[in-house]
């Protein structure tokens, strides 16, 4: 059973490369931003909850998400998962670690995908013109960065000193980057 988080600043291309390791490895995809975007889309309450709080470029309550999370889980496949966004605080990591156990599954590794800013806020921008997004403004943008330098690098840390964090260069084409993944996740399987 092969279970990832894949890691990394917004606009960093986990939507991207998840849809492409899923298919791959035949994981669970469980995203807490597609899950949000169809809540919010169907204005269920937690989707009107939700939007006030990511329209601001900040993070839902971690109650709240692992709730969504734990949902998640339970209808996963037995051949693994895929993480995208999650988890976003220490609490949360710390939280799926239990949650997991409890499923009788375990980590397998934490990928994390790193680029420079500068091209994460290109990207991003890039990103809301093509898709319409309302949560990447340049306002939003930089207040999503605040928030992910304060609670959600602190993760990194966490998974680096459990030696399951796999950083991977994520610039370049979407092909090069899928390959350095898979790589990564190929060295952890066997």
């Amino acid at each position: 059973m092969l279970n990832i988080i894949l890691f990394g600043a917004p606009g960093a291309g986990k939507g991207t490369q998840s849809k492409e390791l899923v298919k791959k490895y035949e994981l669970a995809y469980i995203s807490t931003g597609d899950i949000l975007r169809k809540e919010m889309a169907e204005e269920t309450a937690l989707g009107l909850k939700a939007k006030d709080v990511i329209n601001r470029g900040e993070l839902l309550s971690d109650d709240l998400i692992i709730e969504i999370i734990e949902k998640a889980v339970e209808q996963a496949g037995a051949k693994g998962i895929l993480f995208d966004g999650f988890p976003r605080t220490v609490a949360q990591a710390e939280s799926l670690e239990k949650l997991l156990e409890h499923h009788s599954r375990h980590l397998s590794l934490v990928l994390s995908l790193e680029v420079p800013r500068e091209e994460l806020v290109e990207r991003m921008l890039k990103r809301a013109k093509i898709e319409g997004r309302a949560d990447d403004t340049e306002e939003v943008i930089q207040n999503r960065f605040r928030e992910y330098e304060a609670k959600t690098k602190p993760v990194a840390d966490f998974y680096q000193k459990q030696g399951v964090l796999h950083s991977v260069v994520g610039t370049g084409a979407v092909e090069e980057v899928f390959r350095r993944l898979t790589a990564e996740i190929d060295k952890v399987k066997q």
